[in-house]
């Protein structure tokens, strides 16, 4: 059975283009990836997506993982891509004691729209996830979170939680956050957070004050707030190299 084209009237698309809905081919909502880590196996997933400034278009990405008992997935992921819209969906189902570790962050610029979209189902006792979302945006673009915890019935010992936060380095940027928990059980640790806003200026000067260049001194303030999303890599060189290429995607001027 083929996918129905999503529209802005749907719950779960509500912040995508509309434009790029309408006209792209309806195979692209129909394709799902797949992961499934064994009973006591750690899978990791590190990736770092960026765009050349003649790109256009738009794309999804959708994939649905399987973590058996006692296992853990990682996945950390960098969105830079500069086009129309680009959404990366993750649908996430833990069994017993399995862990879930979500890192994300966008970089925009222009007129991109970004999106990340996760829902993870804790389907059994004891099961964590833990889900942090960084988004810098410049220009006219566009980051959108849309985060759901479902915790089912004997999902008893559940420890959930996702954190948004943005940062809007001009006025015309914007960020979105839509978090959901639904929750069965009643012995659950579950939180989120979101929060939006400018860079940190008092920050920004009191670094300036101590002899550091105010551009480069943004840029250490940009380091360290996308650096939360990617502070569970093991491989600091992982975690340095993505950074760095993230950072190489802001100009000076959006600086």
């Amino acid at each position: 059975m083929t996918a129905a084209r999503p529209t802005l009237k749907d719950e779960s698309w509500r912040y995508a283009d509309g434009a790029w809905l309408a006209q792209a081919p309806v195979e692209a909502f129909d394709h799902w990836g797949t992961v499934d880590v064994p009973p006591g196996e750690t899978r990791h997933f590190n990736a770092f997506h960026h765009s050349g400034p003649q790109a256009s278009g738009g794309s999804v990405h959708r994939t649905r993982i399987h973590v058996g008992a006692g296992g853990r997935y990682e996945h950390f992921e960098i969105n830079a891509r500069h086009v129309e819209y680009t959404r990366i969906e993750l649908e996430v189902t833990l069994e017993e004691g399995a862990h879930f570790e979500f890192g994300g962050v966008t970089i925009g610029r222009a007129n991109a729209r970004q999106e990340f979209v996760t829902r993870v189902i804790h389907k059994a006792p004891n099961a964590t996830s833990n889900q942090i979302v960084r988004a810098v945006q410049a220009g006219q673009s566009t980051s959108n979170y849309l985060g759901r915890i479902e915790v089912a019935r004997d999902a008893q010992k559940t420890d959930a939680a996702q954190n948004f936060r943005a940062i809007l380095l001009n006025r015309g940027a914007s960020a979105n956050a839509k978090p959901e928990l639904e929750i069965f059980a009643d012995d659950v640790k579950c939180a989120h957070g979101a929060a939006i806003g400018q860079l940190d200026q008092a920050a920004a000067y009191y670094m300036a004050a101590r002899g550091i260049p105010p551009e480069a001194a943004r840029k250490l303030l940009v380091q360290a707030f996308i650096a939360d999303a990617l502070a569970v890599i093991e491989d600091r060189r992982i975690a340095d190299r993505m950074l760095e290429r993230a950072l190489e995607q802001l100009d000076g001027s959006a600086l």
